[in-house]
């Protein structure tokens, strides 16, 4: 198997080293790039996307420290209770698709936040391998 790049979706970012370590630990194994998606609620009009794009950055850095790993990332808008939008697990698997992902590593989170419970239909669906922690 060849894996390039692995996709990390999160929603908030204290989950960053909940599934870092395994995306890195993947990464490493296989020379490959990991790229983090900041999934946000649709709901949520006032962020600053520059800040929260420092703030994931600095949050993955502290994680993985000194590994040599090409780092990318972007923000992306999930559901919408109001909107009836997207679903988040199909915004997670349009960003898979759009960047090329060949691993998905995702947490398996129940809060109700953008992810939510994304975890199980990004397992059913996607035709990337897909690790949930």
């Amino acid at each position: 198997m060849e894996i390039d790049t692995v996709l990390v979706p999160i929603a908030e970012t204290d989950t960053v080293p909940q599934v870092i370590a395994p995306a890195v630990a993947i990464a490493e194994q296989y020379d490959a790039g990991i790229h983090m998606l900041y999934v946000l609620d649709h709901d949520a009009t006032d962020i600053d996307a520059d800040a929260l794009s420092q703030q994931l950055m600095e949050a993955t850095q502290t994680v993985i420290g000194e590994v040599a790993i090409s780092l990318s990332h972007s923000i992306i808008y999930g559901f919408s209770t109001e909107h009836l939008t997207h679903h988040p697990g199909s915004v997670v698997l349009d960003a898979s698709n759009d960047i090329g992902a060949d691993f998905i590593v995702l947490p398996r989170d129940r809060a109700p936040n953008a992810l939510g419970q994304a975890a199980d239909y990004v397992v059913q669906y996607a035709t990337a391998p897909v690790l949930s922690v």
